[in-house]
């Protein structure tokens, strides 16, 4: 059987040569800015909020999701340096780009004089959504897929010939897990817009997305062949996913009993 992966080469102009993955991830961004600045005008903060947030966060996001990586493959990078900064070629971990951002957003929070829980309450549909959209940019890398599996079982999902094509990788057919996870994201954005009428305590929309996420990955890193592991049999995703659920219960029940989530999503101060 010969079957053509798509290219990951989007265009070329000269030297430069445009990636799939870089179009994805940027188009996932930019569209998650678009709902989250609608929104933030909304809930009374200054136009230039999120404008002004993303140019700092993203670039700090991209950094320390690479770093991220890289920290836990550096058997791979130790000894070709130039490699790491090849991000083109996939390698940005999900959990690294989160604490950027997050971190980013508290202290732009505080220096704005905003309310970091409504910040990022805000933010919350348009993060998991870019996470559903830049799991394409994996799935034109042929990364973040699972285990080997017949043909027969992604037919049996009724998956388009282009998706079934692309996970056969060397001979073999794989799970697409980067779709597993990709749809798992797309339905914790409809819900997150659908908990905005339910107007939360101030913070747990940001919580409920971190809890949504963390199961979703749990399970779905569970079946995949290129996790970063802690030892031999822990997934270092998963033990993060597993501590997120928790420390975010956590705060939730924490801010109710003290008395620090008596705002709710829609006030506007």
């Amino acid at each position: 059987m010969n079957i053509e992966p798509l290219s990951r080469v989007a265009f070329e102009l000269g030297p430069l040569t445009v990636y799939w993955y870089g179009i994805i991830i940027a188009f996932g961004a930019f569209l998650g800015f678009f709902i989250a600045q609608r929104e933030s005008e909304k809930r009374g903060l200054p136009k230039e909020t999120f404008s002004d947030l993303l140019i700092i966060a993203i670039p700090i996001a991209i950094i320390s999701a690479r770093i991220y990586y890289v920290a836990f493959q550096w058997d791979q990078y130790r000894n070709n340096l130039g490699d790491v900064f090849a991000i083109w070629e996939g390698g940005i971990a999900i959990h690294g780009a989160l604490i950027g951002a997050t971190l980013t957003g508290y202290f732009f929070a505080k220096i704005k004089k905003i309310s970091f829980w409504k910040l990022v309450d805000i933010a919350a549909p348009s993060i998991i959504l870019g996470q559903a959209i830049g799991r394409w940019g994996n799935f034109m890398n042929q990364e973040a897929h699972g285990g080997p599996v017949a043909r027969e079982f992604l037919e049996g999902l009724y998956l388009p010939e282009f998706i079934i094509n692309q996970m056969y990788i060397d001979g073999v057919f794989y799970h697409p897990t980067f779709l597993y996870e990709s749809i798992w994201n797309l339905i914790g954005f409809i819900l997150l817009l659908s908990l905005r009428k339910v107007n939360l305590r101030r913070g747990e929309m940001f919580l409920t997305y971190i809890i949504w996420y963390s199961i979703g990955r749990f399970f779905i890193e569970g079946m995949r062949t290129d996790s970063l592991m802690l030892t031999e049999s822990l997934r270092i995703a998963q033990v993060i996913s597993i501590a997120l659920v928790l420390v975010s219960i956590v705060v939730i029940i924490y801010r109710r009993k003290t008395g620090l989530s008596m705002k709710r999503y829609a006030d506007l101060n």
